[in-house]
């Protein structure tokens, strides 16, 4: 099998994993990149960005057909976490330990997916009800989506993981009660489009994107993750979620023990 069919078939199957669940897109992706087609982390990192930007955009708007993205929790998040992406590119604009840098990248990405793994598993369950934010949620609500927002920017940025992985999270944690599976999955995605499009320009002034790479991820993922935005309203998504959680588990202490071994 030719490595443009590799990365072709990684896109499909991480772009199903995104429309359905809205998770999957730098936790699969980023260690993928390493792992089987042996990109550095700083190269795998900000491939990922602009991968990310393209298929989260299709399942945008997907979702945004169906009525499930919030607007106005997205614009929150946005605003913690582009001058928290910001912030971070210009601290690796100024770092020039590059195998530091790669160690710490590959130790931060593995404790991310492990801990957001373990919170996918038997985290998400379906919600019917309608996609709604309460009047009566209080003042502390929208500084707390501010608030993670910025801590979203800053490991994604870092990571190219936590836009969904950790996002999803978030959002059920702020709003249990008033935003259904599919909601979920559409604001997280939609809230993803600005951050990754800054974070992977930002990668891009330091030279650490494959341009060629992406677009045949994007050709697998833009049909996949239309097919997983179709079936994020007709499925109990939280079966895959499940599934997909064990598997980031997996993949986070492989990556983790990846770091040491560079360390070492």
């Amino acid at each position: 099998m030719s490595v443009v069919t590799e990365l072709i078939m990684a896109g499909v199957l991480v772009g199903f994993m995104v429309g359905l669940t809205g998770v999957g897109g730098g936790s699969l992706m980023t260690p993928l990149l390493i792992f089987v087609f042996g990109q550095t982390p700083s190269t795998a990192v900000g491939s990922d960005m602009f991968f990310a930007c393209g298929t989260k955009l299709v399942g945008t708007a997907m979702h945004h057909k169906h009525n499930s993205v919030n607007w106005k929790v997205v614009s929150l998040l946005a605003a913690g976490s582009i001058p928290a992406s910001v912030l971070v590119l210009l601290y690796l604009g100024m770092t020039n330990s590059s195998s530091g840098k790669s160690f710490f990248v590959m130790a931060l990405l593995g404790t991310i997916i492990f801990l957001a793994g373990t919170q996918m598993v038997g985290w998400l369950k379906f919600n019917p009800r309608p996609l709604q934010i309460k009047e009566d949620i209080g003042v502390r609500k929208p500084y707390l989506t501010i608030l993670f927002g910025a801590i979203l920017g800053g490991l994604v940025t870092l990571t190219s993981i936590g836009a969904g992985a950790l996002g999803v999270v978030l959002l059920r944690t702020l709003y249990p009660k008033t935003l259904r599976i599919a909601s979920l999955v559409g604001t997280d995605l939609a809230h993803a489009i600005p951050l990754t499009l800054v974070a992977g320009i930002g990668y891009l002034s330091m030279g650490a994107i494959q341009f060629s790479m992406v677009g045949y991820l994007l050709c697998g993922s833009v049909p996949g993750v239309i097919i997983g935005s179709l079936l994020a309203n007709k499925i109990k998504a939280h079966i895959v979620a499940n599934i997909l959680g064990l598997l980031m588990m997996v993949v986070g202490i492989k990556t983790f023990l990846a770091a040491l071994e560079t360390y070492v």
